[in-house]
C-alpha cells in the first residue's frame, strides 16, 4: 500500500484514540482504519482483516434494513459521504461475525487535506435502541 498522506495518518491515530467505534476510507472507499471499539461491533479486529476493498467490507459487516434485507452500499452514511463529499447519517442493522445483529447510528463526514484535497471519508457511529 502507498504512503499515505499526513491527514490520513493522524486521522487513523486520532481514531485509535476514540472510545467510540470509528471508520476510515480513502477516496474511493477502501477501508484504511477501524479502531478498537469499532471491533467490539464487528466481532473482528482490524489485525484479522485489514484493508477492505468497499466491495468487501459492505457484505462482511452485513449491513441491513430492518427486516434483514441487506443494503446496498449507497444507501449507507459513509458511501453517501464519499459519493457528495457531504456529511451525511442513518441508522441501520448491522450482522455481525459473531451472528449478532446490532442496530447502529452512523455519522459520517469528509476528510480534506490542504489545498482542497479530498483524501475520504470517517464514520463514527454507536449501537443505537433498537
Amino acid at each position: 500500500m502507498p504512503a499515505q498522506p499526513l491527514e490520513l495518518i493522524l486521522a487513523r491515530q486520532f481514531g485509535d484514540c476514540l472510545c467510540i467505534p470509528f471508520f476510515l476510507v480513502d477516496p474511493e472507499g477502501n477501508l484504511l482504519f477501524y479502531n478498537e471499539a469499532a471491533e467490539g461491533i464487528f466481532g473482528l479486529k482490524f489485525t484479522d482483516t485489514g484493508g477492505m476493498r468497499v466491495e468487501e467490507w459492505t457484505t462482511v459487516f452485513k449491513p441491513t434494513d430492518s427486516e434483514g434485507n441487506l443494503l446496498a452500499p449507497e444507501e449507507l452514511p459513509l458511501v453517501q459521504t464519499l459519493t457528495s463529499r457531504r456529511p451525511a447519517n442513518g441508522s441501520f442493522y448491522i450482522d455481525n461475525i459473531k451472528g449478532e445483529r446490532i442496530k447502529i447510528t452512523v455519522s459520517s463526514f469528509p476528510v480534506e487535506g490542504r489545498p482542497n484535497r479530498y483524501l475520504g471519508a470517517i464514520a463514527m457511529f454507536w449501537k443505537s435502541a433498537t
